[in-house]
């Protein structure tokens, strides 16, 4: 496999403990009991590196850091590095010392904690090693792929919920509907601005301005759909101008007196 340019640290182990083990005389697997457990060939620190897709187990003085021996692992599991039968915390590992020359030699350590994180270090970068060589592949042939097809088969359908939709009345920007007279018109609001003076006049009443006489219009009226006209007031008379004329000219003004029997009030 090819190696890259920098090299990466998985996992340190400050101690663990080299073994002699007996050559394997059947397919059954190593067993750490057939071990001298009590009499290790050797202690020291345990260090697992990575340089591309080769992992290295290396054993290294825990003092100065002198290599004593390094086992590189092209695939977990396999034939680098194996488990024993009867125990989670010693393995067995091959070593090589550069010039082609290979050895099995027992490692193991004294907290089963420290074996299992060793054991997850090199899965964890088999797995890795795995996915990249995945990527690569699709890389090479997108369309060998998988396609993901998203279209409606015959008979589907889709159902969309959306909630909310209806505005609730009064919103913001909902408009409002004009109120409508007894004739079935609308009345419009009043205009904006301040208030001013208003002369209301009653149907056969008179409004006296600037000493004259005025007869108030009478617009027709819409009822349950008749137009009903208000009855059109006599003329005044003269007998009745000239009893109020004395009044009117002593005064000198007409615009705050409250004519008897009109029912008018200027204001």
């Amino acid at each position: 496999m090819e190696e890259g340019g920098y090299e990466s640290v998985l996992c340190v182990k400050p101690e663990v403990h080299v073994y002699r083990i007996p050559p394997r005389a059947t397919n059954r697997g190593y067993r750490a009991s057939e071990w001298q457990l009590d009499q290790p060939s050797w202690s020291g620190r345990l260090r697992i590196t990575a340089k591309g897709q080769v992992a290295y187990i290396k054993l290294e003085d825990r003092t100065s850091g002198e290599l004593f021996a390094q086992a590189p692992v092209d695939q977990f599991p396999g034939t680098a590095v194996e488990s024993v039968t009867d125990s989670s915390r010693y393995f067995v590992i091959r070593i090589e010392d550069g010039n082609g020359r290979r050895a099995f030699i027992g490692i193991g350590f004294g907290d089963r904690g420290d074996a299992f994180d060793f054991n997850v270090a090199l899965q964890d970068h088999f797995k890795w090693v795995k996915q990249q060589c995945e990527f690569a592949e699709q890389a090479r042939n997108p369309d060998q792929g998988p396609k993901l097809d998203l279209s409606l088969k015959e008979g589907q359908t889709i159902k969309l919920s959306i909630a909310n939709m209806k505005k609730k009345e009064g919103a913001a920007g909902t408009p409002r509907a004009r109120p409508a007279s007894a004739g079935g018109l609308s009345l419009l609001p009043p205009p904006p601005g301040g208030r001013t003076s208003t002369l209301i006049a009653h149907p056969g009443e008179r409004l006296s301005v600037r000493g004259s006489v005025v007869q108030p219009a009478v617009a027709p009226s819409s009822v349950g759909g008749a137009t009903v006209s208000w009855p059109q007031p006599k003329p005044a008379t003269a007998a009745t101008t000239d009893i109020w004329g004395d009044f009117t000219k002593s005064t000198g003004s007409t615009s705050s007196q409250t004519q008897p029997g009109t029912g008018w009030v200027q204001f």
